[in-house]
């Protein structure tokens, strides 16, 4: 019973440190579910300083008064292609809307994507481009690679994306 009475302390010491560590476990796993569960565009989880950038893009994109828009297609597949090949691919983009178009920035996904888009504001009716040019070098296999399209449209970045096999 002595040998228990001096042990006790010990004991309570123990479980007391034990249910605090527990406790900022805890803490801490609520604090990641919020950062997963934070509000993101196309990716799971992205630092801050990128949501803000994005936002900022966004936000910039719709300052102008809103139009509407139509894509020729969203969505290209160069195929079989060869390793070091560089490719391109002309996105028509028409404003179906009531107000000038404005795309105030195409971002690729990567830095093997190089966007080029019409600058100038787009009148109703008429139509831009949108250009990507992928530069195959770094990739073997199947690729699927994509740009944001910044644009003073309600539903902005607009997607658009390619595919491609790239062969030895």
């Amino acid at each position: 019973m002595r040998n228990f009475i001096k042990i006790a302390p010990f004991i309570i010491a123990f479980t007391v440190v034990s249910c605090k560590k527990d406790q900022k476990a805890d803490q801490l796993v609520v604090q990641e579910e919020n950062v997963v569960e934070a509000p993101t565009s196309n990716a799971s989880v992205i630092d801050a300083p990128v949501v803000d950038a994005q936002k900022e893009m966004i936000e910039t994109a719709q300052s102008k008064p809103l139009t509407n828009i139509a894509l020729s297609e969203s969505h290209f597949d160069f195929g079989k292609i060869k390793k070091g090949d560089q490719k391109e691919h002309i996105y028509e983009i028409t404003n179906t809307g009531a107000n000038p178009l404005i795309i105030s920035q195409v971002k690729p996904g990567c830095g093997c994507t190089v966007p080029d888009y019409t600058k100038e504001p787009i009148l109703p009716g008429k139509k831009g481009k949108i250009t990507l040019k992928f530069n195959s070098s770094d990739f073997d296999g199947m690729v699927n690679k994509q740009a944001e399209v910044f644009a003073n449209v309600e539903k902005t970045p607009i997607v658009l994306s390619f595919s491609a096999d790239i062969q030895p």
